[in-house]
């Protein structure tokens, strides 16, 4: 195999997880290409946890003629028995004799394991090939075995003068019907969603995937599942007719003192999930809560809230994206800011790298990553 061979193939297996994109939750997406030089024998991606890992649906297609092949994988195949069996068994019974992986599992079960397993049964292992385009696919898996918390997405949609509505609280519709639906292809592609009280009240959101209003998928594996909705509420005070309490698992972050209010308690009834967080004056730790969804296996949080709890995010320094879809309109001086940021000073301004441009109707998408990722508060922390 030549070296422009092995990187058209892992570029394919790249280009297959990505279908896994909407549907893999929480595992992390995955393709695989069995090939002999350039020519393809079998190729797979993971589509839902519990369905068989991209290996096995590659190894399927291959049959026989995977022996003495090279195998292709996104991500280091799985060494463990969870809800399918071990990948490494798989492509060493079925006798390749090279693996090429993009990057080891940072999943403390796995984490070098299955590479071991593989070379100890005399397959050929070959790590690194085009590492980064591979991590791409996985920023929440990988990061979330790191740190223990999701990668963490804003979601903003505002004016050309920053406002994200009127002072009345009118906001539909800003942006335009592309931009709508590339957000519920975003809330597609995230483990879960969070807003703030203040949200549910004033609009009354539902904050889920609908399936009219995707558009176009590609040749993505359709997305089975809604996203979990959380709602930061320090006293229980989202009422049980909450469009957001409909069609899913709702998760309510308050304060402990309120866990056992009355208002808690009949909101528990209806099947949310009570999370007792600390709380300060300027609002719910984000530290514990990140803490507490990494603890339920959210890879991907897309937050979708007002002001207050955007600009807590982003003066905490806890934003890995912000995803700002900015429409040709100006909303005036009085519309409500896209951010509440207690700045004073220029030497507090916080500067963001554009990561990606693109246009959607009239829209423009900016996805903008931190330049520097340096709390400027410890109380989120």
């Amino acid at each position: 195999m030549t070296q422009a061979q092995d990187v058209a193939m892992m570029a394919r297996a790249i280009q297959l997880a990505w279908r896994g994109r909407y549907s893999t939750h929480p595992n992390p997406r995955v393709g695989c290409v069995i090939a002999r030089g350039d020519r393809v024998l079998g190729e797979g991606w993971h589509e839902r946890a519990g369905e068989a890992h991209a290996e096995v649906r590659a190894l399927s297609q291959a049959g026989q003629d995977a022996r003495g092949a090279t195998a292709y994988v996104t991500l280091e195949p799985c060494s463990h028995f969870g809800r399918t069996p071990p990948c490494s068994r798989a492509l060493i019974e079925s006798g390749v004799a090279r693996v090429v992986v993009a990057s080891e599992d940072p999943n403390p079960s796995v984490s070098g394991r299955g590479l071991q397993q593989l070379r100890d049964a005399g397959v050929r292992v070959k790590e690194g090939l085009l590492r980064e385009e591979a991590a791409r696919l996985n920023p929440g898996f990988l990061k979330r075995m790191k740190t223990g918390r999701p990668w963490v997405r804003l979601k903003m949609a505002a004016s050309l003068d920053g406002r994200t509505a009127m002072a009345s609280g009118e906001s539909k519709w800003i942006t335009g019907p592309e931009s709508r639906s590339d957000v519920q292809r975003l809330r597609a592609m995230s483990d879960a969603i969070l807003t703030g009280v203040n949200t549910v009240l004033v609009d009354d959101p539902s904050l889920t995937v609908r399936r009219n209003e995707l558009g176009d998928t590609g040749d993505a594996t359709e997305p089975s599942r809604q996203p979990l909705r959380l709602i930061a509420d320090r006293d229980a005070r989202t009422p049980s007719t909450a469009s957001i309490l409909q069609g899913g698992d709702v998760h309510l972050f308050c304060s402990s003192e309120a866990l056992s209010s009355p208002a808690a308690q009949d909101l528990a009834a209806l099947g949310v999930t009570l999370n007792g967080v600390g709380w300060q004056d300027s609002g719910v730790n984000l530290g514990q809560l990140l803490d507490r969804l990494g603890e339920l296996g959210v890879n991907e949080l897309l937050v979708e809230a007002g002001p207050t709890l955007a600009g807590a995010f982003i003066v905490e320094g806890l934003l890995d994206e912000l995803w700002l879809y900015q429409a040709p309109v100006f909303l005036g001086s009085e519309g409500r800011p896209t951010a509440r940021l207690p700045f004073r000073d220029m030497c507090e301004k916080i500067e963001w790298l554009v990561t990606d441009r693109r246009q959607f109707g009239v829209d423009t998408r900016l996805v903008l990553a931190p330049k520097v990722l340096s709390p400027k508060s410890p109380a989120g922390s």
